[in-house]
This record gives C-alpha cells, structure tokens and sequence, in this order.
C-alpha cells in the first residue's frame, strides 16, 4: 500500500513527515501519468501543482475554507488528496471522476465551471459572505495556467481591493516564465513584514503623522519611494500593490516548504493577499517539460513505455486548419484571431506561414471578437477561432460591435455540439440557440470534412455581416455526397412518396441518413436535406417542408431555440401547416462521457429517431382511420 492509499481528507496530511510528503508527491505524479496516458485529460498543468497544491491542503482547512480553481483542469491533485484517488482510474470516463471540480463528487468541491478567469469573482463573493455572516473562514483562490489573461480576473481584482475584510488568499499559480523567482533572506523579511497585521498600523500612524511634522511630507515621500523601490527590485509585486493589495513572493511553487510558509504568512493576514509561486508546466515527468508545444497541456491517450500517443485519424479542425493556411496564401487580407486556442482551433499552421496576421489574444474572448471588428472595419478580414462554448463569453460584443456594424467577421467554431469528457461546461450546445437572434448573422454547419474548406470559403467571401462556421470535436464521417439541390441546401437521400423530410444539421447529416434508410425500410418514403448554411432559413427548404407529410430535424444543439425550433417558426410564419418535429439536445447541463454515449443517452441516433418517427406516423393514420 502507498502513501496516497492512506490519504482520505486533506487532514491526513498533517501527521506526514516531511520525507513522506516527498514520496507522496511522487506517487501523485506516477498516478497521474498513468491515469492520463489511459483516459487522456490535462496532464501538463496538474504535473506543475503537487506541492502547490499538498502546501495548500496542509495550511488550511478544506472543506471548511473553500478552495477554487481557475481553471478546474488544475484540480487533479486536489482531487486525489480529498479521498478520490482509488477511484481516478476512471477519470473522465461515464461513471467515473470528472475533468473538473464536481460537487456531486466531494465536499471539497464548490466552482464546477471550466472557463477562465472566474476565481476570483467567486472568491470575492464567498469571502464577503463569510465575513457578513461573522463565520471566521478563509477563501483560497488558485488562478493559474493563463486563467489571469482574463479581464474578469481584473475586474475582481479592482474589487478585492477595496475589501479589506475580506479573508481571500488568492495563489497565482504562474506557470508562463513571464516572472523570475526571486530568492534570498530579505525577499523573506520583507514579505514577512508586508504581511504582519503591527506593520499596518505601524504603516498607518507614519502616513497620517509623518507629513505633520516640519518636513515630513518631504521625508515620507522619500521613505515610500526607497522602500517601494527597493521592493520592486527585488520582486514584481508593484503592479498588485498598486491596487492596494498585499504581495507575497515570487515563491517556489515546488518547494513545498516555501510554499507554506508564504500561505501562512498570508492566512495570518487577515485580509486580501496575493501569493505569487512559480511553478513549471508539466514538472517531474520530462516529457512533458520538453514538449515545447504546450508541456502536454492536454493529452489523448498514449502508450507510457514509449511517451507517443494513441494513433487518431484526422479530426474536423484538421480540414479547417488546412483550408485557412491556404485562403491566407490566396488573400492578404485574411487574418486569424483566437483566444489562448492556437493549437487546439487548428490555427497554429496559419500562424507558422503568416505570423504577422495571427493574434492570440489570451483568455479574452470579448477582446478578441471586438478587435476583429475593428480589423473588418479597418478593411481585412478577420477569422475568429474558438471554442463553441467560449463564445458564449463574447455573445455582446458579436452582437453590438460586429453585427450592428456589419462588419465581415467569421467566427469558427471548434468542438461545437456534444464534446463527451470534457464534462458539462465544455459541451458546445448553446451557439446556434443564442446566435439565432443576431440580426444579419449567417450560420453555416458542415456535414463531412469536404464542406468545411467549401462553407469556410463561402463565409470568408462575405464581408457585410458576421458568419459562422461550427465544427464538431472529433473525426468527421466519410464525405456524404449530394444527390441534388434545394436552394443553397444539398439533397441527400430520396425514395418512395414524401411522407418524412429529415433534416440534418452539419454533423447530423450522418444520423438523418441512417434515419430515413430505417423509415423506407418500413414501407415510408424519405427525403434527407443538408441546408449547409442553416440561418436565415432558406425559401427551397420552406417549400420542400410543404410538400411532405412530416418534417423531423436533427441538431447537436440544445431544442429551444434551435435550428429546429427556428425552421418552426419559419414554416409557421409562410403558412405552411406541416408538422414538426425537433430532435436535438435537452435543454439541461449533461454528464461527461464519450460522445457517442451521449448521443445515445438523448435519444440521437438513427434508431430512436426512427422508431419515434413511425410510432407518430402510425399513430395519425390510426386516427384517420
């Protein structure tokens, strides 16, 4: 048995002595390489907290003080060390632990939420509440892995500030070399005294009496000046004092001595203070500390033995990637913007060959898509590329600074629809609900891989609106070739009468297709249209719902507010009486697991669509009869 084996709470890290506590982080490392290679997950940022994060649970008392993680992918070890290591074989797996703190899972987890830059606003929140409640209990907040890019986390910042009962300690978990450590016996004293609740009052009488005296304004100044001086020299705490918050480091954030030291002296504060530990991505495991891409930031399976990973096909953001690098050879007004995504959105071989035209804003998605407004207006076209799920942050500035100034901006939107284990908060299944209701926009969802490069060449030629390209994660089906035309729509399949028109949205062109085999096979006719570009609703597809007995439409997006419930409203509003009936995801928050797990679990297969089809059609006949 091993030392994590023993670890049920974080209080059974008191009674280990310090060479324990070593061998303990290493076990924690192994089990974290093993578990990742198996299941993939984040493997990098969760190599670079195990001391941070063992300094953290030995100081103070979770779950009684809460601990929030920015972003929750940091939150492996704190995982293992609140009683869940014997089940972390199943990590992100159906069933099994999330990616992500999970309330359902362990008290110790309070933030479930995977968006950057939020701790801190949570933290502010929790640790006014204790203080109004009079309930002695402090807030830890770890913002790290790019999280304080965000503009929310300033946001908070300036508000922290000013709350000067608050008990917040707020860990900066700076994993990007922007600061070097600083070390020796002075950074220590003087850290010690910034923190010591005498040197505030002490503080305090000098500033109001000093300037008083003959000469001592003079003299206070150039007291300040020295001392601020000195500090800054020694540390880059300047920026965060100046908002009026207390500083602590740069500390080691692998050296788990330090690191408790420096929480203490902050706990000991009593108010706001800001601890600043260095830490290294990916560290203890050189593979990730040599992959000089993103230090295994985030890993499919691999083989341990061999450090390569499981061989994948190609996946939707490969067809994207390609298409746009050779667009931006074809214009040199293309430019490309994305939010801490390069990699992940496929838009790193785009910036190899045009650097001078690839922005990566850092984790501000609401920069990002205003500042693509303002390279439309200053004529280029910009191409925005992010998460589906993080444009939701964004949705204002699309709306009121690039659709009212119809601006040509495109927005491509990676791992839209079902995502599987990346847990609820990852799931792309908002955007074409809340994109619907922005005027002008064109909404576009490819079917195969072969109409990625075909509607992102489309898009990009439009430059009076915003478009929108959504992909799936995953590898795309085999390419579904078209066997006509309905307006700007694709046919797709055709046989027998016109009972069913199914209607397959981007990705679902696949389901609708196994669909309607399964309805001729029950003696109905079918019809299978791809609309390709999916908003506004084109007229030919208005027409071809009126000559059918029956629309279904299929989409990887939530039901309300839909492609379906939009083609709904349409049909309705030309007269046409035809019913509808709208497949899609439920309006709900859903469990991680694969996404053909998923798929099946909502009823998005060819199989239960089907069968609900039949089901209805005989039930109407049976009332004719």
């Amino acid at each position: 048995m091993g030392l994590l084996d023993r670890i049920s709470s974080p209080r059974d890290l008191d009674v280990l002595s310090d060479g324990e506590l070593e061998v303990l982080a290493a076990e924690i490392r192994d089990l974290l390489v093993a578990s990742t290679a198996k299941n993939g997950g984040h493997l990098g940022p969760n190599l670079g907290v195990v001391e941070l994060t063992l300094a953290i649970h030995r100081v103070f008392d979770s779950p009684r003080d809460k601990v929030v993680w920015d972003t929750g992918h940091q939150a492996y070890v704190h995982k293992l060390l609140t009683g869940r290591a014997a089940a972390f074989d199943a990590l992100r797996q159906e069933g099994g632990l999330s990616g992500y703190p999970s309330q359902a899972e362990s008290e110790h987890d309070l933030v479930e939420n995977s968006h950057a830059s939020t701790s801190l606003s949570y933290a502010d929140g929790l640790a006014k509440a204790y203080c109004i409640r009079g309930e002695e209990r402090h807030v830890v907040a770890v913002i790290g892995d790019g999280a304080l890019t965000g503009g929310m986390a300033w946001e908070a910042l300036n508000n922290i500030a000013v709350a000067k009962g608050s008990r917040l300690v707020i860990v900066v978990n700076d994993n990007g070399r922007s600061y070097q450590p600083t070390i020796g016996g002075l950074t220590t004293a003087l850290a010690s005294l910034r923190t010591n609740p005498r040197y505030e009052r002490v503080l305090d009488v000098v500033k109001r009496r000093l300037p008083a005296l003959p000469g001592g304004g003079a003299t206070y100044d150039v007291l300040h000046a020295v001392k601020k001086g000195l500090k800054d020299a020694l540390a880059p705490q300047g920026l965060f004092e100046d908002l009026g918050l207390k500083y602590v480091g740069p500390v080691d954030g692998h050296d788990r001595v330090a690191m408790e030291h420096a929480l203490k002296q902050a706990k000991g504060f009593g108010g706001p203070v800001i601890v600043h530990a260095i830490t290294r991505k990916g560290f203890g495991y050189d593979a990730a500390e040599l992959n000089e891409i993103d230090q295994l930031h985030q890993t499919d399976p691999f083989d341990v033995a061999t450090q390569t990973p499981q061989p994948k096909g190609r996946i939707w953001t490969d067809f994207f990637s390609e298409e746009i690098v050779a667009l931006g050879a074809e214009r040199q007004d293309l430019v490309a913007i994305t939010a801490a995504m390069l990699h992940p959105v496929g838009l790193d071989q785009f910036q190899a060959r045009f650097p001078e035209r690839t922005f990566d804003v850092g984790i501000a998605e609401q920069h990002a898509v205003t500042s693509a407004a303002g390279l439309a207006m200053g004529g280029l076209h910009p191409v925005v590329a992010v998460y589906a799920t993080f444009l939701n942050r964004a949705f204002d500035q699309v709306l009121m600074d690039v659709a009212l100034h119809r601006c040509g901006v495109t927005f491509v939107l990676d791992r839209a629809g079902v995502t599987g284990n990346d847990g609820a908060s990852h799931n792309g299944m908002w955007d074409l609900s809340i994109l619907q209701v922005v005027p002008g926009i064109r909404l576009a969802a490819p079917r195969d891989g072969a109409r990625v490069g075909e509607l992102l060449r489309e898009a990009v030629s439009v430059d009076d609106a915003p478009t929108v390209l959504r992909l799936p994660k995953g590898a795309p089906p085999a390419d579904i070739p078209a066997i006509g035309k309905a307006g700007g729509g694709d046919l797709l399949f055709r046989r027998g009468t016109k009972d069913v028109l199914v209607v397959g949205v981007g990705a679902m062109a696949g389901v609708a297709m196994g669909v309607a085999e399964r309805l001729v096979a029950q003696g109905l006719g079918a019809t299978v249209v791809d609309p390709r570009w999916v908003m506004p609703v084109d007229p030919a597809l208005v027409q071809l719902a009126a000559e059918h007995r029956l629309v279904v439409s299929i989409e990887d997006n939530g039901v309300v507010g839909g492609v379906g419930a939009v083609l709904l409203q349409t049909l309705a509003a030309a007269g046409v009486t035809t019913p509808v009936r709208i497949h899609g995801i439920p309006q709900r928050f859903l469990d991680h697991a694969k996404r053909e797990k998923i798929l099946e679990r909502i009823g998005l297969t060819p199989q239960a669509i089907a069968r609900s089809v039949t089901e209805e059609l005989a039930e109407s006949a049976e009332v004719r009869v």
